[in-house]
């Protein structure tokens, strides 16, 4: 075996190890353990790749605020009726709002996902502040059947990670 098949054995398992040891941890030391782990990463193979040191520290730094705040969303169900149809309304005022606020911008200073409030329901974690559901600016339309049950939001107007979407937190779109 060549030492770079090695290395990325060894890798592997020690990121299996210490993936399986952080399953009792709470949100908040999921979001330092893998936002830190992430930013570490991400910094390292942009000095890599040839950026400056404080330009890979603040690549770094990037990545890990986002990775950090996806780990916050506690759990995941699917949406009743309910809550499709509260997460489409905020979703539509919030996408209008944002619309007028930028009139004579492009569409490109929209964003195409933002993350609404939606109601809770007897699926919600009680640890959950808010359940949240990602609304297409586009397509004018919630997005998949998905509730994001979140223990702690983000900031109104900070972009967050939701499974695959990188969506603008709006709250509740009032």
């Amino acid at each position: 075996m060549n030492s770079g098949t090695l290395k990325t054995a060894a890798l592997l398992t020690a990121i299996s190890f210490a993936t399986t040891g952080c399953e009792n941890l709470t949100p908040g030391g999921n979001a330092a353990v893998f936002g830190g782990g992430a930013g570490i990463l991400a910094g390292s193979l942009a000095r890599h790749a040839g950026m400056s040191t404080g330009e890979a520290i603040a690549t770094g730094a990037a990545v890990g605020a986002v990775v950090a705040i996806t780990t916050y969303i506690i759990a995941k169900h699917q949406a009743d009726a309910r809550q499709r149809q509260v997460a489409a309304q905020r979703g539509r005022i919030a996408s209008q709002r944002i619309a007028r606020r930028n009139p004579s911008s492009s569409r490109k200073t929209k964003p195409r996902y933002i993350a609404v409030d939606t109601v809770k329901n007897e699926k919600t974690s009680p640890k959950a502040k808010k359940a949240v559901m990602i609304y297409d600016t586009q397509s004018g339309q919630v997005v998949g059947n998905n509730v994001y049950d979140v223990q702690s939001p983000p900031a109104v107007g900070q972009t967050a990670k939701f499974d695959t979407y990188s969506a603008e937190y709006v709250g509740s779109g009032g």
